[in-house]
């Protein structure tokens, strides 16, 4: 027995290997990106392309690089797989340290376990804390002071949002609703569950963000499919793919848009008013495809996933196909890049930037493992001139890759403080950074 678990690891590791020296990028990385991106044919191969940056962490006094004009510091380290941010309106700041639930359905077969491998090595294997922390930077310094376990005993938990006195917390499975008083640094009292969401023995996907309409009267959830390309069964991706619109009074919710492959990051724009996502697509189709995207939120559309992608561009994967929904889908706003991983989405409404900075977006990028060479690992700013992204990404926060090509951190949720400064969660370097201007605006 045990010279078949050798055989059969080793047997796993020249799989990866061999991935890995395989297809690679035939067109640079900024072909990706824009309102009209590159998207030649889909290259799939027997063997996914692989090329990873395994997790790292930081050496002691290392930091990401910020771009110039700006300087980071550390608000908080020594977390556990800090994945999100969100900030109060007393400028405490709440910090999921989470992970993925168990999920004994997703990726089963030899694929599936090398793929396991790769996603421990890339730092994404560690059991969830299941807790949310509040930091709370009283002198203003920078640096969070105090830190105390929020909340404790959730299940998954990732996005938030504060209506009134009412916290809700979307756990992986549920959107839960919490009492919160200003200036606390612990909730003791018990939830009371708003809606169950889709979750279960796949959950291929498993974060859920929310996000509250301007009046408060409804909830926006994100929820990403239960596979890569619909592989795992159309009948498993029901309410999946797609942003629901919840009412918390009553607890009953609808398909507000779908077709999304894995939405994570939602805000409105401050100048339109519209609501905006970043949006994970699919893999294996090669280095150059599938772009991940910025786009507004339309209420009913359909985008695609996973019978097409970009539009009306066939995935044949997708079985049986559905060309009625192919043509109805529309394509999304802004293209980000093949597989840079879009996580976190905020737009800029403060004012310690430089005013260039007012009503653009910044995104923080998880970063590929489908692409070689690698893309993403970095925080971007797009701009945005009457409601609409303009320009290229320009880099804000980069140097989470080594040059041995170690991931020495990953950057995932991003937020504003009260002070206008960005917050960047990194759950490989377990690090909070803050970025501000380093000398006086301009």
């Amino acid at each position: 027995m045990k010279k078949r678990l050798i055989a059969f690891s080793l047997s796993a590791g020249f799989l990866i290997n061999l991935a890995a020296c395989g297809e690679v990028a035939l067109l640079p990385e900024n072909a990706g990106v824009g309102p009209r991106p590159a998207l030649p044919a889909p290259r799939a191969t027997l063997i996914p392309t692989v090329h990873i940056a395994p997790a790292k962490g930081w050496p002691a006094g290392a930091t990401p690089v910020a771009a110039a004009g700006f300087a980071v510091n550390a608000y908080a380290a020594s977390l556990d797989h800090p994945r999100w941010l969100y900030v109060l309106p007393n400028g405490d700041v709440l910090v999921p340290e989470t992970n993925a639930p168990p999920k004994p359905e997703d990726r089963k077969g030899i694929k599936a376990w090398i793929m396991r491998l790769v996603m421990k090595r890339a730092g994404a294997a560690t059991p969830s804390a299941n807790r949310i922390t509040l930091l709370r930077d009283a002198d203003g310094d920078g640096v969070a002071e105090t830190r105390t376990v929020f909340l404790s005993g959730l299940n998954s938990p990732f996005g938030m949002v504060l209506v009134g006195s009412d916290l809700y917390v979307a756990n992986t499975d549920s959107l839960m609703r919490f009492p919160y008083k200003t200036g606390a640094t612990q909730i003791t009292a018990p939830a009371v569950k708003v809606v169950d969401l889709p979750a279960g023995t796949i959950n291929h996907h498993w974060t859920k963000n929310v996000i509250a309409s301007r009046d408060g009267s409804r909830l926006y959830v994100t929820v990403g499919s239960n596979s890569n390309a619909g592989e795992n069964g159309i009948e498993n991706e029901v309410n999946r793919a797609a942003i629901l619109e919840v009412d918390p009074a009553s607890g009953r919710s609808r398909l507000f848009a779908s077709g999304m492959r894995n939405p994570n990051g939602l805000d409105w724009q401050p100048r339109s008013g519209v609501l905006w996502t970043v949006v994970n697509e699919r893999d294996e189709l090669g280095s150059d495809l599938v772009p991940d995207y910025l786009t507004s939120v339309q209420d009913g559309a359909f985008y695609g996933f996973p019978y097409s992608y970009y539009g009306q561009h066939v995935d044949a994967r997708a079985q049986p196909p559905r060309p009625d929904l192919v043509a109805r889908a529309i394509a999304p706003d802004y293209a980000l890049g093949n597989h840079v991983a879009p996580l976190g989405l905020v737009f800029y409404r403060g004012s310690l930037l430089p005013q260039r900075y007012a009503g653009g977006a910044f995104i923080g990028e998880h970063g590929s493992w489908n692409r070689k060479p690698r893309s993403g690992y970095k925080v971007v700013f797009v701009a945005f001139a009457n409601g609409r992204p303009v320009g290229v990404p320009e880099a804000v926060l980069t140097g989470f890759v080594d040059a041995e090509g170690n991931a020495l951190g990953r950057p995932v949720g991003v937020a504003v403080d009260r002070a206008g400064a960005l917050l960047v969660a990194d759950d490989v370097g377990n690090v909070i950074w803050r970025v501000t201007p380093s000398a006086p605006k301009r």
